[in-house]
Formats: C-alpha cells, structure tokens, sequence
C-alpha cells in the first residue's frame, strides 16, 4: 500500500523549495524610502493573517473603520521615534507615534499644512511624481510618493506619520487645437 504514495513523495522532493520572503524594510516604507512596486509587497502579506505574522505583524482590532492596525514583533524606528504600532489605509503606511502634537513632526519633515482645525491635522510633501510605463500593458502611468503626518479621532494623542505610494493614470492632456483656416486673399 505504500507504493502508490511513493510518486507523490519523489514529485515531492523533486519541487524546489520556495525561500521564505524577505523580510519587509517597514521603516524604509514608512518613511517613503522605497518605491510603489515595493509597497505592492505589503498587499498580500496584509491579506493573510497568516503571513503578516510570519512577518512579525500581528493584527490588533480596528478601532478605525479605515485602517488596519499591525503591533510589530520588535520596535521600529521612523523619523527619528520609537514604535510597534503601524496602520494601513489604502495606499498609505503609517507608523502610530506617542506624539500627541503633531506640528514639531511636520515642521522637522517640511511638510505643507493642508488642514488644521480642531484637533484635525494634516500635512504632506508629494517627495516623488515620476511618468513610468506599465511593464505588462504598456500604459503610461505616474509614480507618486506623498509623505504625511496626521491626526485621527479614533486616535487621541497620536500622530500617525508615513508614506502614500499610487500609480495613477497621467493627466488627460488637452486635444491639439484645430490649425484656424488659411486666410485667402480676397475673401
């Protein structure tokens, strides 16, 4: 009976190996040191419980309905702070800092205030915007990498800081205008 199982255990040891992933530089990511391909890196990790902990990131509950919070297996270091608390908000990676005051961050970062009004902070410094071209499809797109810091309500007396890496389409360009008709002499 244990010869049927024998083509499956050479077919087995005949796969090569799959090398474990390497690990994320999340300070790298956090503080828009790295490029959008390698933020992609972090989607399906995040998917997979699974992964994020074999990764060192362990899911907290979601006190915000628009983040997903990870506490890090050891303390990282970003923008100069200590933390094990991260948040992912779409296209956005932010470290949690025990910083109630966000203005000293974003100063230090010149970072452009965008909103700052009752208790509500937000500013941001688009670090790169690069035209880039779609390997698979061909498509003309643009890299973006916007730096921020912020405030959020579900988060009282913390600063999130971080990076927003996009690929967007570029700006529709304005048609050409029509050349205005020759003049002819005499009409």
């Amino acid at each position: 009976m244990l010869r049927p199982a024998l083509p499956l255990l050479v077919l087995a040891t005949a796969l090569p190996a799959t090398a474990p992933a390497a690990p994320l530089d999340l300070p790298a990511l956090i503080e828009c040191r790295q490029g959008v391909a390698d933020y992609a890196q972090l989607d399906p990790l995040l998917a997979d419980p699974l992964k994020a902990v074999a990764q060192g990131l362990q899911p907290l509950p979601q006190t915000n309905a628009f983040m997903r919070e990870y506490r890090t297996a050891q303390p990282i270091t970003v923008f100069g702070q200590r933390t094990d608390h991260i948040a992912v908000a779409g296209a956005s990676l932010m470290a949690v800092l025990d910083q109630a005051d966000p203005h000293p961050l974003a100063t230090t970062l010149k970072l452009e205030t965008g909103y700052d009004q009752g208790g509500k902070f937000m500013a941001g410094r688009e670090l790169v915007s690069r035209d880039v071209t779609d390997p698979k499809t061909g498509e003309a797109q643009v890299e973006s990498v916007i730096l921020s810091v912020s405030t959020v309500t579900s988060h009282p007396g913390k600063t999130l800081a971080g990076c927003t890496y996009s690929l967007d389409l570029p700006p529709d360009e304005p048609a050409p205008a029509a050349p205005a008709p020759a003049a002819t002499p005499g009409h």
